[in-house]
């Protein structure tokens, strides 16, 4: 079900240097890092690899939107996903499809919950 949490910080780095040194002992590493429009993205993974807590830019002062992905079984069920958020009506942030920069076959679609978060199905296929 939960696939991963984005969380915004004030100091991406100082918030991904602090979980990785305090929950070193759980096997937390970073996985990726990367430049976005609006600042640097650092994730994180335990020890399967697979990242799992990422962090970003604040967007702005006051109350942050949490980011909430969660696991599809299909790209199929991500095409459902945004065909339901369109037929009630939801804000759509990003229509599904490929995300190179997270990893090369990560399927995804975003979309708005009534409490303003970024709510997120995805599905991932990994080369064999």
């Amino acid at each position: 079900m939960l696939d991963h949490l984005a969380l915004q910080c004030a100091d991406v780095d100082a918030a991904a240097e602090f979980y990785v040194r305090v929950f070193a002992a759980c096997g937390i590493r970073q996985a990726r890092r990367f430049d976005h429009p609006e600042g640097t993205v650092v994730a994180l993974a335990g020890p399967d690899g697979f990242p799992k807590l990422w962090f970003g830019p604040m967007e702005g002062p006051g109350n942050r939107p949490v980011h909430l992905a969660l696991t599809a079984p299909s790209r199929r069920a991500v095409d459902d996903v945004f065909a339901a958020a369109q037929a009630a009506g939801t804000e759509i942030l990003h229509e599904p499809r490929i995300w190179p920069e997270y990893h090369p076959g990560y399927y995804g679609v975003f979309v708005r919950d009534p409490d303003g978060n970024n709510v997120e199905a995805v599905h991932h296929t990994f080369p064999a």
